[in-house]
């Protein structure tokens, strides 16, 4: 299946329309990693929803998968996360069951949730900007999303879950 025919592009494109989202396509060439990315579409990395699939261990043997949308220049809490839900661990799943779960290869996970295994949490610092951007199930393809629509369409669970920035040198030592 070629990147154009993808579902998930195409159930996205949908979504958006029939929501009356305000957003634009971005095309450039392949990239599945968010600062080349966000270089390559001209955002600012704080603006780039990295979309994370992670397993939260729940007991012995219940597990609950999330989506997990942090800034760009953030890494996952996965210790916060694994408080969120009450579980025992959490870890990342393995690409096999991200990609089955996203409906996309690893690099284009979309910042939305279409499998009913999958929970949507979205961190609040990413929200605070008028627009994200992030790779529209397609590695060659960008989309910028008005956070508003997003917020509405989405409709994540917004908690924090996104590590703090570690302090530059610079600002260590002042």
């Amino acid at each position: 299946m070629t990147t154009s025919t993808h579902p998930t592009y195409h159930r996205l494109l949908d979504l958006l329309q029939q929501g009356g989202a305000r957003y634009r396509l971005i095309d450039h060439p392949a990239e599945g990693h968010t600062g080349p990315a966000s270089l390559l579409r001209g955002n600012p990395l704080d603006q780039a929803a990295k979309c994370l699939v992670v397993r939260v261990a729940l007991g012995r043997r219940a597990r609950r998968y999330v989506l997990a949308v942090v800034p760009g220049d953030r890494r996952v809490d996965l210790d916060g996360l694994c408080a969120l839900y009450g579980g025992t661990e959490a870890s990342f799943a393995t690409r096999s069951v991200a990609e089955d779960l996203a409906g996309s290869v690893s690099g284009s996970i979309l910042p939305f949730a279409f499998h009913p295994d999958l929970d949507l949490v979205a961190d609040p610092d990413l929200l605070e900007h008028d627009e994200i951007f992030f790779n529209a199930a397609r590695l060659d393809r960008s989309m910028s999303l008005a956070t508003a629509d997003y917020v509405a369409l989405a409709a994540p669970r917004v908690a924090r879950i996104a590590q703090q920035p570690r302090a530059s040198f610079a600002a260590v030592r002042t």
